[in-house]
């Protein structure tokens, strides 16, 4: 059983590689990073990561908090759907679920700019297609793709209607409700006929769960707010995924020049992806079950699993003009919190997100020694915190700069953080006032093991707004510092920590952990075992043994900084090593010395 499942497996992922190579566009991926969402988007109109096609590497496409590995969405995208002059229904679907090798009518096309551009607040980027482009967020993507053109043609029932598509999505780093949301903006150009009656969808396939724990992702449900005009997937309390802090909602606006009351708006949901009629095989279909009945479903109220498509229509789109219109995902803390910050979404949404800023990140620099991290942060040209202007600001403050603030990690690079230090401009009777800094020295850390530093800067209150003292993102700013001294001329001191090395010692559990998994990985495994070689020249080479003389493994190190390698307790061969005692040589490759020791493994 096992080795058919895995001949299988194997077989679909060279099939998928092989069709990745056939798509003639320049794909790429780009993952939220400034506040609370991590949301994969591609340039393909999607929201997830199609990992084999895109090489996104991660395990989550909809994350939130942030480092908690609680995903929110399968997968999702934009349908629109119209009457052509020659009187075809037809629908361009960027994503939806559909048999054959094939999901997908959307891509970029193959040219170099057609990637996924990202722009900070207040930046000007020169795209091809979007000269002059200026970054509204803390952190702006942008993309291109279109219905028509060879990639999209690979799928042998898509008849295109020939739409280009560009695309923002705009991320903010606080305050907070602020940083629990992504804002999207569409504009959709026909490029060769008129299309009549035409309708705009968003299918989202809402998958709530905690992935530590095999997600039960048929234990969701949707909902619908007709205030807010918000779909919403959530999860049911417990289960075999556990508890998610918040569900996950869409929001629609109206297009440029149309009213919603002029509009005539759909919610539909289905239990099951492929239950009969939910997501119909024809386009005609789809136009008109899904996306132009005018229909709100009663809300789901068992948790069995869902998707929804919600749409709106019918507007124009004509040749030569551009419809745009705005979506955004939202997040919170419960149903409440998301609530919330959907109400914050709409109001700010009529002033056109045109906010107080937070500072730009300060330039941090990370220098290590032995037993210790020191961070410098100066303003540069590029970037200059203290010399920042805000123009949206209304209390007249035309350089809100204030302070800065020290952060520090043992954990992950999403935290949890520990604020090691504050400074702010002295005498203004605002905070503290108890000066700037732009460097700082912690010392008596562990040498080689990895810590994560970030270093911020924040904003005065605008009293006039009533809006909060805003700070440059975390996460946005995060660096790893490994402290270790510089390593020796060459070899005779080289050690083995921890020796001996305990297989029933909960290494991971260690503050900072000594043995980690990647950051697309939450639970500890075997092959995240750590045994370490200290005190190493720049060049050597180690070789490991038993004490019979069997050769285990051999490890190349190369590094003038860092004196140390890491080895995972595993064999040339990929096997795990049993308990014992085992013998090491480190020769020097530059003269050629060599020093021998041992080391005890027990399990």
């Amino acid at each position: 059983m096992i080795r058919t499942f895995t001949v299988i497996l194997l077989g679909c992922v060279l099939h998928m590689e092989a069709i990745a190579q056939q798509f003639e566009a320049n794909l790429d991926w780009a993952v939220t990073q400034q506040g609370q969402v991590r949301q994969v988007f591609t340039n393909m109109g999607s929201f997830l990561g199609h990992r084999v096609e895109l090489g996104y590497p991660g395990l989550v496409n909809s994350e939130f908090p942030a480092g908690s590995f609680e995903e929110h969405m399968g997968e999702g995208g934009i349908w629109v759907g119209g009457v052509t002059p020659q009187g075809d229904t037809l629908v361009t679907a960027s994503l939806g679920w559909a048999p054959g090798p094939y999901f997908w009518e959307t891509f970029p096309s193959s040219a170099p700019w057609d990637t996924i551009w990202t722009v900070r607040r207040g930046e000007t980027a020169d795209i091809p297609y979007w000269p002059g482009y200026t970054g509204i967020s803390d952190q702006d993507m942008v993309m291109r793709y279109n219905d028509y053109e060879a990639s999209s043609l690979l799928k042998a029932d898509h008849n295109p209607l020939y739409l280009e598509f560009i695309q923002t999505v705009y991320e903010w780093s606080g305050p907070k409700g602020l940083d629990e949301v992504a804002v999207l903006n569409y504009y959709i150009t026909p490029v060769r006929f008129d299309i009549e009656r035409a309708y705009i969808s968003l299918w989202i396939d809402p998958n709530v769960g905690n992935i530590s724990y095999g997600a039960n992702f048929l234990d969701d449900r949707s909902l619908f707010f007709d205030d807010l005009l918000l779909a919403v997937g959530e999860d049911a309390p417990g289960g075999t995924d556990g508890d998610t802090e918040s569900p996950v909602g869409f929001m629609l606006f109206p297009p440029d020049g149309y009213r919603a009351g002029d509009l005539r708006w759909s919610w539909q949901w289905g239990s099951q992806p492929f239950a009969p009629g939910m997501i119909p095989a024809t386009d005609e279909a789809k136009y008109a079950q899904l996306m132009t009945r005018g229909r709100i479903q009663e809300n789901q109220v068992q948790f069995t699993g869902s998707h929804f498509v919600f749409s709106f229509g019918p507007v124009d789109l004509i040749v030569g003009d551009t419809l745009h219109f705005m979506a955004a995902e939202v997040f919170g803390t419960g149903l409440d919190g998301l609530l919330q910050n959907a109400t914050l979404v709409q109001r700010l949404a009529r002033q056109n997100f045109k906010l107080p800023a937070p500072p730009p990140l300060p330039p941090l620099v990370i220098e290590t020694d032995n037993h210790s991290v020191h961070l410098s942060w100066s303003p540069t040209d590029t970037a200059d915190p203290e010399g920042y202007l805000d123009p949206n600001r209304a209390d007249g403050e035309s350089k809100p700069f204030e302070g800065y603030r020290v952060y520090k990690s043992t954990v992950s690079p999403n935290g949890p953080w520990t604020l090691l230090s504050e400074y702010d401009l002295p005498g203004n009777n605002y905070g503290n006032d108890i000066g700037l800094a732009r460097s700082y020295t912690e010392d008596l850390l562990l040498n080689n093991v990895e810590y994560y530093y970030s270093v911020t800067a924040f904003s005065k209150e605008d009293h006039v707004l009533n809006w909060p003292s805003l700070e440059s993102s975390i996460r946005a700013n995060v660096q790893i510092a490994t402290p270790g001294p510089a390593p020796p001329s060459t070899v005779g001191e080289v050690a083995v920590v921890p020796n001996p090395y305990r297989g029933d010692t909960a290494y991971q559990n260690y503050n900072p952990a000594w043995e980690r998994p990647p950051p697309t990985r939450e639970r500890w495994l075997e092959q995240d075992r750590r045994l370490q070689f200290i005190n190493l020249p720049p060049r050597c080479e180690i070789r490991i043994y038993t004490l019979a003389g069997e050769h285990i493994e051999t490890l190349q190190h190369d590094d003038p900084y860092r004196g140390y390698e890491d080895w995972n307790l595993t064999s040339r061969v990929g096997q795990a090593i049993a308990s014992g005692l085992y013998v090491f040589t480190v020769r020097d490759l530059d003269n050629g010395q060599v020093q021998v020791g041992k080391f005890v493994v027990i399990k």
